[in-house]
């Protein structure tokens, strides 16, 4: 009887969540092939067949009603998303993306001409990122539309870049500004509940042009990692921040053995984000922590590189890493210290 009652105890996917469930999955996995150099656990699988160079190899799934609404999404942009969330994982290994292979499962509800709406923006993405689009599949869905993407990329032997490098005392830095993203997406779903209330109301989106586009546009960055090179410096680690600062930063630590503190105050959020959590009523530090979808690059550098680092446009210093035995740490605004949390996207949790 005690045998029946264990084979039938089931686990829910909420109890583990996205991150636990994929450590659960693939606990144990060894590389069978000499080729694969780096398996599960970073931003893209990395292999190598000769003497030169690495390939990088990433994937994402984006479903409908998970992680875009097309009540205000135009195919366009979400064909020009699906390639830039791809193209970043490249770069938070310090890569460059080169090709690209697409599977896509839609219902009837599409039309051809929306199809190619959906591949003008994906083209328009490969395009402005120098990627080809090399194959891929259609098929059909009883549910709306299913994208998943797999890009490969290539980097050299000695340059690339993988989350588990975090050393004591490093210098922990940031590109661009955090939260805006997660402001366009509260702001388009506040205008979505109008619409659906009154649909004679006409949203109410002016002054906001780049929350909007931060959420619908986003853009990988590839000159981060031009004035990196430029700059002669080369991450320890580094991660693309698709599910909030706070997220990327214990994932970096977690496979670092490290600890880490990171300044409220040294978080770079733009006005406009600031003015719309403000009628959001959200502090801004949260929408940067735990909003997420942002694509920025969250990187270590060593405490010698700082006097570099200074010099370089568009990247903020927000903390160092510390000893494992420390803990990840917020120093918040008021000079109060706190845990970091992963509050941000996890899939499957409820």
């Amino acid at each position: 009887m005690a045998i029946e009652n264990e084979k039938s105890k089931r686990t829910e996917l909420s109890e583990l969540g996205e991150f636990d469930l994929i450590d659960r999955l693939t606990e144990g996995l060894t590389p069978l092939n000499h080729s694969t150099i780096k398996g599960v656990g970073d931003d893209a699988a990395v292999m190598q067949y000769d003497n030169h160079s690495l390939i990088l190899l990433a994937n994402d799934i984006l479903i409908e009603g998970v992680h875009f609404d097309l009540t205000y999404t135009p195919l366009k942009h979400l064909g020009y998303k699906a390639g830039v969330v791809n193209f970043s994982d490249i770069y938070a290994m310090n890569g460059a993306p080169k090709q690209l292979v697409i599977g896509l499962g839609v219902s009837n509800r599409f039309s051809v001409e929306a199809l190619d709406e959906f591949y003008e923006g994906l083209r328009l993405a490969c395009h402005h990122y120098g990627v080809d689009l090399v194959g891929g599949d259609i098929s059909s869905s009883k549910t709306g539309m299913f994208i998943s993407i797999s890009v490969v990329g290539e980097v050299s032997k000695d340059e690339v870049v993988y989350r588990n490098g975090a050393q004591l005392d490093n210098l922990i830095c940031v590109s661009g500004d955090l939260g805006a993203a997660y402001m366009g997406l509260l702001l388009l779903e506040r205008e979505k509940r109008v619409y659906l209330a009154n649909p004679n109301m006409q949203p109410d989106l002016e002054g906001n042009d780049y929350v909007l586009e931060r959420q619908l546009k986003p853009e990988a960055r590839k000159d981060i990692i031009r004035l990196l090179h430029e700059a002669c410096i080369q991450p320890t680690a580094m991660i693309d921040i698709s599910d909030g600062l706070a997220s990327e930063i214990l994932h970096i630590c977690k496979q670092s053995n490290k600890g880490c503190v990171i300044y409220e105050d040294k978080i770079p959020i733009d006005p406009a984000t600031l003015l719309l959590c403000d009628e959001f009523k959200i502090i801004p530090a949260i929408a940067a922590l735990h909003g997420g979808e942002d694509y920025e690059l969250l990187f270590t550098i060593p405490l010698s590189e700082y006097e570099k680092i200074e010099k370089v446009e568009n990247i903020s210093l927000i903390g160092h890493i510390t000893d494992s035995s420390e803990g990840c740490q917020l120093i918040t605004n008021d000079g109060k210290q706190i845990p970091l949390q992963a509050q941000g996207w996890n899939h499957l949790r409820k």
